[in-house]
């Protein structure tokens, strides 16, 4: 391929000199980090690290996994009931894309997570999308708005395989 041809992230590449936006970096590096915050928060049963992914005002909806959807602190408060009697959650986050616009950006991201449920002797494991609306603020970015797009779930409680 000639050097012409190569094609980066921020724009074109001339003679293998590409510009980098380094601010875009540094946020896309900082909205990683928000969700491995997120997850480490759920996975930890450390409800305050999880509110701090969120904006006071924030909307979640995990209502496509049979779920709650309210704000962030009838999320947080119906969690912290339900995650008492769960011994194991560990929750993966992967293949993040991030559309950056000023200080907003829209993230999806694919999550994996096994899980141990009360009164079952198997694991239980689902799987599908978060969708963040983020929001850049004084303390860094953080989600006003998830979407929680379960596309799966094996071994559900009373059977019902999505």
């Amino acid at each position: 391929m000639a050097d012409a041809e190569l094609v980066g992230a921020a724009g074109a590449c001339i003679r293998r000199y590409c510009p980098v936006d380094l601010q875009a970096l540094h946020d896309k590096m900082e909205i990683h980090e928000l969700l491995a915050r997120y997850a480490r928060g759920v996975d930890s049963k450390d409800w305050e690290l999880w509110r701090s992914v969120f904006t006071p005002d924030a909307f979640i909806d995990y209502s496509s996994a049979g779920a709650v959807a309210g704000s962030r602190d009838e999320v947080a408060a119906w969690l912290e009931q339900g995650f008492k009697t769960i011994p194991m959650a560990q929750h993966f986050i992967t293949n993040v894309e991030i559309a950056l616009d000023g200080d907003r950006a829209k993230v999806r991201a694919m999550f994996y997570n096994p899980m141990q449920l009360p009164g079952m002797a198997e694991l239980s494991y689902c799987g599908g999308y978060y969708h963040h609306d983020l929001v850049r603020t004084p303390e860094g970015w953080k989600s006003e708005r998830l979407v929680e797009e379960n596309l799966w779930f094996v071994n559900r409680p009373g059977n019902s395989q999505r």
